[in-house]
């Protein structure tokens, strides 16, 4: 086993859109000085004004003191070796297909110290598909957290089989120290445990939506002022086991066979077709408009902000 460091000072970001971006505020927001690289010359460019405009909307919302201090931490380099030469902690976060990200792990296994951790933000693909070939591929895992990282504080932490097991227990104290709730997946499964419950609830208002139940804006409502009020404080075992008198056992007594009968119900998954995802686009469309995603996408940081500024104020 690999020896670990006390703390993360110094931190490399290797993929700077969405993701890396809201990384890169996680880290200089907790007082860490943070190297940005990406391969794009425009994202490069951009990167900077983006994260200032972000950190402005979160100065507004309560969640930073001051914009400047955040910002003197950040700095974008030219190239990956310049980036993680020094890093104690590298945080990838590129394109999610398997070839991409061996490539750029591979980059970074060269130019790293041996004693720095790396972590994938990868969605769904563990980090045993992508970093087999790397001589240091022990300092690897999949640390993956939910977009955007700066305002929806989850990180889920995916070790390969040749993970040095004393990073897992030190990673999960150094991403709790900056803010984030780390979890622990003991074992890599596809998806990982955020995505496969998200993919749990998609697939069922997929097939809702295709057999006619319910339009898409009225599955959405129902999660959005119905089962995501009890979700934005609580877990699914938790809304259980106070949802009946006797706790979770007697919820599960009670709503078991009601739960294993829609399970069998869904015993011959069909992939998402053409003609369903056309008419939930089409639905989509109607409400909003393909020009305003991103208008409605800053809405929803918004609302997000508000959100975690509750959360802060109520120690939910």
């Amino acid at each position: 086993m690999g020896a670990v460091m006390e703390q993360i000072r110094k931190v490399a970001i290797v993929g700077a859109g969405l993701v890396g971006r809201g990384w890169a505020i996680v880290f200089a927001r907790a007082g860490h000085d943070v190297t940005i690289y990406d391969g794009s010359d425009d994202i490069r460019v951009a990167v900077i004004d983006r994260i200032r405009a972000s950190l402005a909307d979160m100065h507004e919302a309560g969640l930073i003191d001051a914009i400047d201090p955040v910002m003197r931490r950040l700095r974008v380099v030219d190239t990956l070796e310049s980036a993680v030469a020094d890093a104690d902690y590298i945080q990838e976060s590129v394109l999610e297909r398997r070839d991409v990200k061996q490539a750029v792990c591979l980059e970074i296994d060269r130019a790293m110290r041996p004693d720095a951790v790396v972590g994938s933000s990868s969605s769904g693909i563990p980090a045993s598909a992508f970093t087999e070939q790397c001589v240091k591929r022990a300092r690897f895992l999949v640390v993956h957290p939910v977009n955007p990282p700066h305002l929806i504080p989850l990180v889920e932490l995916v070790p390969a089989p040749w993970t040095d097991a004393n990073i897992v227990p030190w990673l999960r104290e150094q991403m709790e120290a900056v803010g984030q709730a780390a979890i622990v997946v003991r074992k890599e499964v596809e998806g990982f445990v955020l995505n496969r419950l998200q993919g749990a609830l998609l697939n069922e208002a997929w097939a809702l939506l295709e057999e006619g139940v319910a339009s898409a804006a009225d599955i959405d409502l129902t999660v959005s002022h119905g089962l995501g009020y009890r979700w934005s404080f609580m877990g699914p075992f938790e809304t259980i086991d106070l949802n009946a008198p006797g706790g979770i056992a007697d919820y599960a007594r009670r709503l078991g066979p009601l739960y294993h009968a829609i399970a069998l119900a869904r015993r011959d998954p069909a992939p998402w077709s053409e003609a369903l995802i056309g008419k939930a686009e089409a639905e989509r469309r109607e409400k909003l408009s393909a020009s305003r995603l991103g208008e409605r996408s800053t809405w929803r940081d918004r609302n997000l902000m508000a959100l975690v500024a509750y959360k802060q104020r109520t120690s939910v």
